[in-house]
């Protein structure tokens, strides 16, 4: 039986090859799966064990990427529902309302919101036009009372004002958008699922929803499975500190955006008193035209950040722009006084009022901010978003040898840098020598 077993998953993993090769995929990868009866893990491990082009690899790593990221945010939905409706219920509301129905409505919703219209990369969000003085209306109302939003980012650790902002211009009217009957308060949990049923049937790829049922398709290795994902619960405050938490991709990616936060808090928007004071041992004092360029290209950067990512996300490019501008200020300041302490100078004029130097050393902040949360998108700092690198250099009309000048002193000059960081500094080094300053030269 075993050996029958085993024949099945390899014909399985073989059809899904000559599919993907093919570009004739008739059956979804879940589908596949039942047919042939296998986890995800499995099938991953027997693929890795067989030779396949960069085209299956590709298929296989964004399936990876995708299963990876899902399994750890249902876990982490699951956990908080708990308790929320069961383990800390604060009112009789949570003991009136089904926390399973609760469970699915707010998995399919994410599900359905996460494929179509929530970060729309062209374009702003589908609202119809019947519905937006509707869904103004409904804006304005929620914004009296987020405190949900508020203990929800409070305690997962995320960013309250890009949450809100993403709530109330992305969500709200993509949820205005469906047009789905509610029931109680909610969405009607088939509606949503049969809308849910057309973008993965044209995907063809993981049915997500399966995730509710705990369904075999979607169980890892049992050595990582969804008990050990699960955030630890918390003991007594004296064990609080020892609990370790396994790393997860959210969990790594939410870590490295927290690291730039806490190298970033106490940095301010404006030139430090330092700084001023280098600014005014200048020969010629390059103040006025440092905050100007850093308020003109704000304007260009937002314009294309918006383009790139939608209309509706202006509001977290200047969020973006505004992390890169404390970081570009911090290090100016940390290079010079390095340069400083090297020379025995303090008259930078002839650096401070160069227009490439601030360029590229501000292009080379945002890049830092842009690509610590990229992660949230792709595991791989350096692809899979359009505004990955070089985006920075277009939005800059910058040369990418000038913004190659820059990389090894910013690093210097940033002790708190995360390992990831500088290695994807590093790679844009090389990728700049290898090809990008060669079309520079030759344009």
């Amino acid at each position: 039986e075993d050996y029958i077993q085993k024949r099945k998953e390899l014909w399985g993993v073989c059809i899904f090859i000559a599919a993907i090769d093919l570009d004739e995929m008739p059956f979804t990868f879940t589908e596949l799966q039942r047919n042939i009866e296998t986890s995800v893990y499995k099938f991953f491990d027997l693929l890795k064990e067989i030779d396949t082009s960069t085209k299956v690899d590709n298929a296989m790593s964004r399936l990876v990427k995708k299963y990876d990221v899902l399994r750890v945010l249902y876990s982490k939905l699951e956990r908080t529902c708990e308790l929320i409706y069961l383990i800390q219920p604060s009112s009789s509301i949570s003991t009136d309302i089904n926390s399973m129905l609760v469970l699915k409505v707010s998995w399919i919703t994410f599900l359905l919101a996460k494929e179509t219209a929530v970060i729309p990369i062209n374009g702003s969000p589908r609202t119809p036009r019947r519905g937006q003085n509707r869904s103004a209306r409904i804006a304005k109302q929620l914004e009296n009372d987020t405190r949900i939003i508020e203990v929800l980012c409070k305690e997962h650790e995320c960013n309250i004002d890009e949450v809100k902002n993403v709530y109330f211009k992305n969500f709200i009217p993509f949820m205005n958008s469906l047009g789905i009957v509610t029931s109680n308060g909610l969405p009607e949990v088939e509606s949503l699922s049969k809308q849910y049923e057309e973008i993965y049937l044209k995907n063809k790829d993981l049915d997500a929803r399966l995730f509710l049922d705990h369904d075999k398709t979607l169980q890892t290795d049992p050595a990582d499975s969804f008990e050990i994902q699960r955030t630890p619960q918390k003991s007594n405050p004296d064990e609080e500190m020892n609990v370790i938490l396994p790393q997860t991709p959210v969990r790594t990616v939410m870590n490295t955006i927290q690291q730039l936060m806490m190298i970033l808090n106490s940095a301010s928007d404006q030139p430090s008193e330092n700084l001023i004071s280098y600014f005014n041992n200048c020969t010629v004092n390059p103040k006025e035209s440092i905050l100007k360029r850093v308020k003109d290209i704000g304007y260009i950067f937002k314009e294309k950040f918006a383009k790139a990512v939608g209309q509706g996300c202006m509001e977290i490019g200047s969020q973006r722009y505004k992390l890169g501008v404390r970081l570009y200020y911090r290090v100016m300041e940390s290079m010079l006084k390095s340069e400083e302490e090297r020379l025995s100078i303090q008259n930078f004029s002839k650096l401070l009022n160069d227009n490439i130097f601030h360029m590229s050393l501000l292009g080379c902040a945002l890049e830092v901010v842009m690509a610590t949360y990229s992660r949230s998108t792709s595991q791989n700092l350096d692809t899979g978003t359009d505004w990955s690198f070089p985006w920075i250099l277009n939005v800059l009309n910058l040369k990418a040898f000038d913004f190659y000048k820059v990389i090894e002193s910013f690093i210097k000059a940033e002790a708190n840098l995360t390992r990831e960081m500088i290695k994807h500094l590093e790679r844009c080094e090389h990728r700049i020598m290898e090809s990008l300053a060669w079309l520079s030269v030759s344009n």
